[in-house]
């Protein structure tokens, strides 16, 4: 009969053990009862996590809309239907479609050469002179203008992206940190109660490599999306580069006569 209690009592306390354990390896205890300065990089972390899905969010939506309306720039302005004669009562009227596409970069960069061209041809005397005497000239003002505007949309197109490489370069090395800080307290712990069992080593191991996981889970979304964002991004430059290169051919044949 005392055998049998015994028996009881012995599984009746591993249960305890295993259900003790089991309340301490938690993630989520583990979290909240971590030490100082593995919170600390437990909050930097996830702060970096949230501020890079943010950026994530944005450009996807900033990125589509100025894809979707460069696109339609594009076709507006090369409109078959209104033909290959170049006059400035064609460019006014692609310039009075804008409103509708001030999320394009290639729309802002052609409205930044329209504004120039319009300076050098503001009167048929200025015409005259920019097509007669200063062709070279008229034409490098409207290539620096353009050139400008895309500089200006590039840089635009890219605010917050290099957050994204940032996060993704040094969220694992912070949650390194952590992991490293994490494990060398436990081993403390070890020292101090002089018991190797794993029961006093996991709970401090657990909570040491959650630094890691958090540290990958900020790093790895953020590294794809910005592989992503600056293909879209490359995409983009090349059509305003292409687009800068055939606007400033069509101003140099049909307005600023060159000789």
């Amino acid at each position: 009969m005392q055998n049998v209690v015994y028996t009881n009592l012995v599984t009746l306390g591993a249960t305890a053990a295993r259900a003790k354990t089991t309340v301490e390896l938690d993630p989520i205890q583990l979290v909240l009862n971590a030490s100082p300065t593995v919170m600390a990089v437990l909050v930097a972390l996830s702060l970096m996590s949230l501020v890079c899905w943010f950026i994530i969010g944005a450009k996807v939506v900033r990125l589509s809309q100025a894809a979707r309306e460069s696109e339609q720039f594009l076709d507006e302005f090369w409109n078959p239907e209104l033909g290959n004669v170049w006059t400035v009562e064609r460019i006014e009227k692609i310039y009075g479609m804008l409103k509708r596409m001030r999320r394009s970069p290639v729309a802002n960069v052609f409205h930044a050469g329209y504004v120039e061209l319009a300076r050098v041809l503001s009167s048929a005397e200025q015409a005259h002179r920019a097509s007669r005497n200063q062709p070279a000239a008229a034409i490098d003002n409207v290539a620096r203008a353009l050139r400008r505007a895309m500089i200006s949309e590039v840089t635009g197109l890219q605010t917050g992206v290099p957050f994204l490489a940032t996060t993704g370069s040094t969220a694992p090395f912070v949650g390194l940190f952590g992991t490293v800080w994490g494990i060398m307290n436990s081993f403390i712990g070890i020292g101090s109660q002089h018991n190797a069992s794993l029961d006093v080593v996991a709970p401090g191991i657990a909570e040491a490599l959650i630094a890691t996981a958090i540290g990958l889970a900020a790093a790895i979304p953020a590294v794809m999306a910005y592989n992503y964002f600056v293909r879209r991004i490359s995409v983009l430059e090349g059509e305003m580069d292409n687009f800068s290169n055939d606007y400033l051919n069509i101003v140099q044949r049909h307005f600023i006569t060159l000789g």
